[in-house]
């Protein structure tokens, strides 16, 4: 596998990560407390981050999937809380997979200028990671149900609902505005100073236009949502992983103990090494997962995912309680990014399917 950028690649990445030192340092994330950031938004859509893999027809660059490890890795080093995984990737995934030229045409635009954020909402109370919908349902023109856990959907101009149509039996997928009468949202903090919403629904009148997809096209289309949006997470987390190796040796060549740094301690260096073999690990499997998105036979790609879902979990873990232990007491502390990068890190293995989920799914597809 080429683990090499690509000259346009490269320079995004540069690019990238310059606004991300400005935009995204330590006091300006902590200041935000999960809230969206205007001009952190506004500079991310005219660098083309929001529009990444957006077609060209509907204001965006058109790349492939690839071009999401750089971005992502970039953000993730930076501890980016925006919602590019949940608007930029995954909403413009279901939207541009759902056939529906309509829709694509009225939200894809606005996805990538930054003027819309969406959010998809799928996880159900009392039902873990499903993606089937069950209590959420739609009768004839009428929402009723609850969504919990929406990613960002406190920040969302319009959500990507899913709901189980009672006159069909079948799943539908809608676009619903945050704006639409009986529509509530709740939103509150997370470990990581993210956010998530629960989202009420309560006699939402729906018109054909909010619907994307129906029945088969509707499963399609939430999957391929979470597919590109496991896959960006991942990068996301390479990148955190990496940022938090380079902090943590820092500290210990600039730390001294018996007159000496800490990096010169064997049993540290050691440590140290273990990490750096993880994160190497953990961005490997990030390319498998984006690779994945271009694999046609859809049980090779959800078992290719999945085995990326369970090594970033597993790096994450590792790395963030070694960095925090190699620390010291200073580590357990508020003032060190260290605790920062930890909470979210951490974060990354609930977020789309934990670790027995994603084992879930690798028997499921042996």
């Amino acid at each position: 596998m080429d683990f090499e950028y690509s000259t346009e690649q490269r320079m995004l990445a540069d690019s990238l990560r310059r606004l991300v030192t400005e935009q995204w340092s330590q006091a300006r994330r902590r200041a935000r407390q999960g809230r969206l950031d205007a001009a952190a938004w506004n500079a991310l859509a005219e660098l083309g981050v929001l529009g990444l893999t957006i077609d060209a027809e509907h204001g965006g660059f058109g790349e492939e999937p690839a071009s999401l490890l750089p971005v992502h890795m970039e953000l993730g080093r930076g501890l980016a809380d925006e919602p590019v995984i949940p608007s930029g990737v995954m909403s413009a995934a279901a939207i541009a997979a759902s056939g529906n030229a309509a829709a694509a045409s009225r939200w894809l635009p606005a996805i990538a200028s930054g003027q819309a954020v969406l959010a998809v909402a799928y996880q159900e109370p009392g039902r873990r990671y499903a993606t089937d919908p069950v209590d959420c349902r739609l009768s004839g023109d009428m929402l009723e149900g609850c969504k919990h856990l929406v990613w960002h959907g406190a920040h969302a101009h319009a959500w990507v609902v899913s709901a189980l149509d009672t006159q069909s039996g079948e799943p539908v997928l809608l676009v619903v505005p945050a704006d639409a009468p009986g529509a509530t949202s709740a939103g509150f903090g997370t470990l990581d100073r993210s956010s998530c919403a629960r989202i009420e629904f309560d006699k939402v009148r729906v018109t054909p236009e909010n619907v994307l997809a129906r029945g088969a096209a509707a499963s399609a289309a939430l999957t391929r949502a979470l597919e590109w949006g496991t896959a960006a997470l991942c990068a996301h987390a390479a990148g955190a992983t990496a940022r938090l190796l380079e902090i943590t040796a820092d500290y210990l060549r600039t730390r001294r103990q018996f007159s000496q740094p800490l990096a010169a301690f064997q049993a540290l260096q050691h440590a140290i090494a273990d990490m750096a073999v993880a994160k190497e690990l953990s961005l490997s499997m990030a390319y498998v997962a984006v690779a994945a998105l271009t694999e046609t036979d859809a049980r090779a790609r959800r078992r290719m995912i999945a085995a990326a879902k369970i090594e970033a979990a597993r790096t994450a873990r590792f790395v963030s309680q070694k960095a925090v232990q190699l620390h010291g007491g200073m580590g357990m502390t508020d003032e060190l990014e260290v605790g920062d990068f930890f909470k979210r890190l951490t974060v990354v293995e609930l977020l789309f399917g934990d670790t027995d989920e994603q084992l879930a799914i690798m028997a499921e597809t042996a």
